[in-house]
């Protein structure tokens, strides 16, 4: 979470290869902390919560950013954003109603994040060090956009399922 206000910043003075780079950082610390976690069987319900939410902040973050800049597209921006947000809403609006929610992401979801961070990592490297993508952002923008539209679908049809089930 701490990296999250150093990369938009870096971002925003136009230093697209050490906020590359920082995100990178990020991801590598994050697979190696969740990996530990396992392995060494060391997991807890805050981590549980909070790993997503630091994953996501970053994630967010970026792309609005990048979206602010004109490297992204407004709606996709807006898309992950509300997916996000619609996500936390849910689990918030679970809490508030007095049921647990289980932080278990969705195979659809695992797919949306990779694309995301993909999209993510090869935009900041294209303009870190100047490169040409080939149009393979031009394909993950849509292939960002329709595993986002796939996974906020999945979760807003598992909270409803677990809101009615509560209910009846």
């Amino acid at each position: 979470m701490l990296i999250v206000p150093i990369v938009v910043w870096l971002l925003t003075i136009g230093q697209h290869g050490p906020a590359f780079w920082l995100f990178v950082l990020a991801g590598v610390s994050d697979a190696v902390d969740g990996f530990l976690a396992r392995r060494l069987d060391a997991r807890s319900e805050l981590g549980g919560y909070l790993d997503p939410l630091a994953d996501k902040a970053l994630l967010v973050s970026v792309y609005i950013t990048l979206g602010l800049q004109g490297h992204i597209p407004s709606w996709l921006v807006i898309l992950v954003a509300f997916r996000d947000l619609m996500i936390v809403g849910g689990v918030v609006l679970q809490q508030t109603l007095g049921r647990r929610t289980v932080m278990a992401p969705l195979l659809v979801s695992k797919a949306n994040t990779a694309a995301q961070i993909t999209f993510a990592v090869l935009l900041l490297a294209a303009h870190a060090f100047d490169l040409d993508d080939h149009g393979v952002l031009f394909v993950l923008t849509f292939v960002v956009a329709a595993t986002t539209l796939a996974s906020g679908s999945a979760y807003l049809v598992k909270f409803v399922r677990q809101l009615v089930e509560a209910a009846t």
